[in-house]
């Protein structure tokens, strides 16, 4: 072999060498820059918003998921846990949410985005002290008089509130229970703590 011809095989060699070293320069530069751009677990523990399929959730059920280190519920409601809303007027605090933290689009009787009235989503502490109340959609709580068509008792302290939230006269919680900001992305998924750009 000539001269030249080993001169051209190392100059090939040193050529693809150089293009490797600084493929991986690069590619080891890029990741941490990546990873950069993702939130952070403190910034997920912020606020950062969750992403929660619902495409399991039976008519009557309920999940729950965590956001900013709290429980939120997702309740896909019946239309007769809708229907019957209505009837319990006479026995609630704040019927039309006037004195409870929720967005606009909520403010509502049912307490959730028209487009989806049945699917409720809802923070799970109790505006008294800060238990979490427990779902009874059936079962009257124990004390309760006749009239239990669904929602939510806290035991530490005995308030009550029905299948949107609000609370009943006479419980030691103040307001209703909390409505995050939120959005449908499509049809069984939503976006808890976020509702930029949504429409109702």
């Amino acid at each position: 072999m000539s001269e030249d011809a080993v001169d051209q095989d190392k100059r090939r060699f040193l050529v693809a060498l150089t293009a490797a070293t600084g493929t991986v320069g690069a590619a080891g530069i890029a990741v941490p820059f990546v990873k950069s751009m993702l939130p952070s677990e403190r910034a997920q523990a912020a606020g950062a918003p969750v992403e929660v399929d619902i495409s399991k959730l039976q008519p009557g059920e309920l999940m729950i998921v965590e956001w900013r280190k709290k429980p939120v519920w997702i309740v896909n409601r019946t239309d007769q846990n809708l229907a019957e809303l209505s009837s319990l007027d006479s026995k609630l605090t704040d019927i039309t949410s006037k004195g409870s933290k929720q967005p606009e689009y909520a403010k509502n009787e049912h307490r959730s985005r028209e487009a989806q009235k049945n699917v409720l989503v809802m923070v799970g502490i109790c505006t008294h002290l800060g238990c979490s109340p427990k779902h009874f959609p059936d079962l009257a709580p124990a004390g309760f008089e006749d009239g239990w068509v669904g929602g939510f008792y806290c035991p530490c302290h005995g308030s009550t509130f029905d299948l949107a939230g609000r609370v009943y006269k006479g419980a030691p919680a103040p307001s209703n229970l909390e409505i995050p900001k939120y959005k449908f992305l499509n049809d069984t998924t939503i976006l808890v703590g976020d509702d930029s750009e949504a429409t109702a």
